[in-house]
């Protein structure tokens, strides 16, 4: 089978993850366990997952000349993802995440964004002939550049949530957003644009609207939950691989929420994510 080829444009990070029996109140200190550095992004995250997935990835990334963007993009270079469109700035220090993991899975997240905040238009090639996934993690300009000079499938997950023009909503094929993210925009300005939407809804699995109308609805399969720590990236690069595949929406779907599922099952935002065989397998003992 041919590969599907894309491109993502998004952040590069270090996270810095420590797990606590329950997650902080404001002005509350809580003793935690465990810690660990390992590699994320929401970029770096969403392009790993679709190269574990199955796609040939190009990554449009910023990250700073130090021992932290090594460690950063470590896993994936290892699993062959391109990385000629990954600047190294030597003016700002790769973008930190610093992550609390509560015994339930949840997280909060703080992100310093670094590098990450230097990515530009400039950085972006004259024209990508691939589907491309971005995110909100990076400056606009950048994002709206690799938009326009898209001529393939557009995906634009839209997190975290903050303005963005009606003119970029527009360009993209498919929107991506979570509940939270959802009441920010309004639903009924995300689906004005005709293009398809998903939206998910953590435990309870996902929608999918296209031109305004739900298409296909699905829940994840019952898992073990370790951390929910990069389990959106992998249903993002899963959704956008599924119907780049021509999967169908439901299918396209439950294969998303397959992946997201799976990747709360091990710890870390790269390391925790899934394999394109191993999402199968599950769908499979759960149908």
């Amino acid at each position: 089978m041919t590969l599907p080829r894309l491109t993502v444009i998004g952040s590069v990070n270090l996270d810095l993850v420590a797990h606590c029996p329950k997650l902080p109140e404001p002005g509350e200190t809580v003793l935690g366990g465990d810690f660990a550095i390992s590699p994320g992004g929401k970029g770096g995250n969403q392009a790993l997952a679709a190269r574990l997935l199955g796609a040939d990835v190009d990554f449009i990334a910023c990250i700073g000349a130090d021992d932290h963007g090594a460690a950063a993009t470590r896993l994936l270079r290892e699993a062959g993802v391109c990385l000629d469109h990954c600047r190294v700035s030597s003016a700002h220090p790769t973008g930190v995440a610093l992550i609390a993991v509560s015994e339930d899975g949840e997280n909060q997240i703080v992100v310093a964004p670094g590098a990450n905040s230097a990515l530009t238009a400039d950085d972006v090639p004259a024209q990508i002939a691939t589907a491309l996934i971005g995110q909100l993690e990076i400056p606009l300009p950048a994002l709206t550049a690799a938009v326009e000079r898209c001529t393939g499938f557009r995906v634009l997950n839209l997190a975290p949530a903050r303005d963005v023009p009606d003119a970029l909503l527009a360009q993209a094929d498919l929107l991506i957003v979570n509940e939270t993210e959802a009441a920010f925009y309004g639903q009924d300005r995300l689906l004005a644009f005709n293009n398809r939407v998903a939206l998910t809804l953590g435990r309870e699995g996902a929608v999918l609207f296209h031109r305004g109308r739900e298409v296909a609805r699905a829940r994840p399969p019952q898992v073990e939950v370790v951390e929910t720590v990069g389990a959106g990236d992998a249903f993002v690069a899963a959704l956008t691989i599924g119907l780049m595949e021509d999967m169908g929406d439901q299918r396209a779907l439950e294969f998303a929420c397959a992946a997201g599922a799976l990747a709360t099952t091990r710890p870390g935002a790269q390391t925790g994510l899934p394999g394109r065989g191993a999402v199968f397998s599950l769908m499979q003992e759960t149908s």
